[in-house]
């Protein structure tokens, strides 16, 4: 019996609680007919943050509908699927001035959406709609707008439709918008969720003109990151259940925290999401009080700010020690790097200057130095530095000129000299002989009208020589581009064909052994500051004993320079030189290049036209207008035999170099050093 009467008790106890337990789980209603609200907005004192998150479910249509207290009671179409920082509502027409026969204006609104006071602000995924504009494109203000006409303009003055984006001198902070801020030749205003525009107007832009309403998206916070406060540091508020609260931080922010899920409310801290009122005037860009900007953020989440944990001192003490070993170290480590990188590359460069200069024949330089001590005066060995700091490396600015054994660049030495550096081209085993061959005879001449050698380089890739710089050009140069600024005077052309002869003369008679150029042309003759001549570019030349002629397999040389002879024998001879230095002859008398720009191929060849003219009897009909007006007539005579025997086709029968200097010499000496 007393058992009997336990179990009753009971069964009164739990039908007493029943109805409590119903009553407190819908205190907080999370649904209004097909809407879901969850916090901070809610239905009912206590169920939301503010007055500015309440929702009213009004039944009075006899169907549930979701409406913001805080914005004119506009109607909540649901919250966005990708944040639940947006909330969708349905917004009204914004009345115009304007006035059309094809539109209807009884469902239009006052023409006022005033967000100002609210935790609201219009979203940028919204677009802004004029319809019933005047005419096309009228709402220049909002810029980057698309016209749609949608009637007939001859017959309706009001048949254009704008869509544009969102106009910032229509919105104040976002938050007003009415109809004094919009051009008034159209009759209404829409602001309309972009999607709906894409789905819906655009589709049939007719149907807008009948819609009361538009869905619009408005924006009530801001994700930056994850949050973690304790309950007693700020003041918090919840829904009655207790599964969502907010706390007020510094600067608009507040931390969203839930129970369950990723986020607690236990052990009295509120876990959760970091959020930004939007419209709160405070610059969202900053992160609030005890939070700093992530230095590394993900890309596909808002995580902008990262909780500030402050250790204890001992903590800090012990993060600086560490820290500032670790610094020493690493700093200790790299001078390491840096010392043994410094010791490698040093060891590198030593070993590719001794494979350079190898390759580059100083082996050969200095057994051939050696083996003529006597004979060679000492030049100087640069090195890779200096030449790159003289040519501001290698520079092409700094480029005289360019042939066929490599380019010439201008350069300046510490010690301010001037100097012409010649890089050579990628020399094989087959030209290294030629280019140590120019060294060792450069380094044997010491003629006034012939281009000294200072130096040389051969712990670089190319080989290198440097040698005096000559100021003034080519006499090809001055011949064929003549100005009337500094002209060739007669007197001038018979003392430069002197000064290359006295030269050449040198060259073949003068020295222990003979020297052949092997490329005389009016563009290895030099003229420097006083315009003397000096004769360069001697890399093709070669010693020679004597009585002994040279045999190649690979004529060298200039066509149009080339001597006959050698061309068809490969036998390069004394008289090779005085062929092509009679070549030079010719166009210092008549100022034509050796290939004569002609259309008649037997004309074609200078040294061909000058010996027909001479056989002729028709010098004078062929010499530059300058030397028939200030040359003697005897004078051109001589030099015009002179250079015809030497340009004979039979290379026994022209002069020496020797006999070709002494007899330009006897005209000079007819004429008086003083017209010199």
């Amino acid at each position: 019996m007393a058992m009997h009467l336990c179990l009753v008790l009971l069964q009164i106890i739990v039908l007493q609680l029943r109805p409590i337990r119903a009553s407190e789980k819908f205190l907080c209603p999370t649904e209004c007919g097909n809407v879901s609200i969850s916090y901070p907005f809610g239905i009912g004192k206590g169920c939301h943050f503010d007055k500015g998150y309440e929702v009213i479910c009004d039944n009075s249509s006899g169907s549930p509908k979701a409406l913001l207290a805080s914005v004119n009671k506009l109607e909540i179409s649901g919250f966005s699927l990708f944040s639940m920082f947006t909330v969708e509502v349905n917004v009204p027409a914004i009345s115009l001035n304007g006035g059309g026969k094809n539109r209807t204006s009884n469902n239009i609104g006052k023409g006022v959406i005033d967000l100002s006071g609210t935790p609201f602000t219009f979203s940028s995924g919204n677009r802004f709609i004029a319809i019933g504009c005047d005419r096309e494109n009228d709402s220049s203000d909002f810029g980057g707008c698309l016209s749609i006409c949608t009637c007939d303009p001859t017959l309706y003055p009001a048949c254009y439709d704008s869509l544009c984006p969102l106009p910032p001198q229509v919105f104040i902070a976002q938050t007003y918008i009415d109809s004094g801020n919009i051009p008034q030749k159209c009759q209404s205003g829409f602001v309309v969720e972009e999607d709906w525009v894409n789905h819906n107007y655009l589709t049939n832009p007719h149907d807008l003109k009948d819609q009361p309403q538009v869905p619009a998206m408005l924006n009530w916070g801001e994700k930056k990151g994850s949050c973690d406060e304790e309950y007693n540091s700020h003041s918090i508020s919840c829904n009655l259940q207790k599964t969502r609260c907010l706390t007020q931080l510094s600067s608009g922010h507040v931390c969203l925290c839930s129970s369950g899920g990723n986020y607690s409310l236990e052990k009295g801290r509120c876990s959760g999401w970091l959020i930004c009122n939007t419209s709160s005037g405070y610059n969202c860009s900053k992160c609030p009080d005890g939070y700093a900007s992530n230095p590394l953020p993900d890309p596909f989440a808002d995580d902008l700010c990262k909780k500030v944990f402050i250790k204890s001192r001992k903590s800090r003490v012990k993060a600086i020690i560490i820290g500032c070993g670790s610094g020493l170290g690493l700093f200790i480590l790299l001078i390491g790097i840096w010392g043994l990188r410094k010791f490698v590359k040093r060891r590198r460069e030593i070993k590719l200057k001794r494979m350079f200069f190898k390759k580059n024949g100083g082996l050969l330089l200095q057994q051939q130095l050696s083996s003529n001590e006597g004979n060679i005066e000492k030049t100087k060995l640069f090195t890779k530095m200096d030449l790159e700091k003289a040519t501001d490396n290698y520079n092409a600015n700094r480029i005289l000129g360019q042939g066929g054994q490599g380019t010439v660049y201008k350069g300046m030495l510490a010690d301010g000299g001037i100097v012409a550096v010649k890089k050579s081209k990628l020399v094989d085993e087959s030209n290294v002989e030629q280019f140590i061959n120019e060294v060792v005879i450069l380094s044997q001449i010491n003629h006034r009208n012939v281009v000294k050698l200072l130096g040389s380089c051969l712990e670089t890739e190319v080989p290198l020589l440097v040698y005096e710089f000559i100021p003034n050009g080519t006499l090809y140069h001055y011949l064929h581009n003549q100005t009337e600024e500094f002209p060739i005077t007669w007197e001038m052309r018979l003392r430069i064909a002197i000064e290359v002869s006295g030269a050449m003369s040198y060259l073949h008679s003068a020295t222990s052994i003979p020297i052949y150029h092997r490329d005389i042309k009016s563009s290895n003759i030099l003229l420097d500051d006083k315009y003397r001549a000096k004769v360069s570019d001697f890399g093709a030349s070669r010693t020679i004993k004597v009585d002994q002629t040279h045999l190649t397999t690979r004529v060298q040389g200039t066509f149009g320079y080339l001597d006959p002879e050698y061309f068809r024998s490969s036998q390069f001879t004394e008289k090779s030189d005085v062929y092509s230095f009679g070549v030079v002859l010719v166009e210092l008398l008549t100022g034509q290049k050796p290939i004569r720009s002609t259309d008649a191929e037997e004309d074609r060849s200078l040294v061909g036209f000058f010996l027909q003219a001479m056989n002729e009897d028709r010098l004078f009909e062929v010499l530059e207008a300058r030397v028939l007006k200030e040359g003697k007539e005897e004078e051109i005579i001589t030099v015009a035999i002179l250079a015809k025997r030497c340009l004979n086709m039979i290379g026994k029968k022209r002069p020496s170099m020797k006999e070709v200097a002494f007899e330009l010499g006897g005209i000079r000496a007819s004429i008086g050093s003083s017209s010199l």
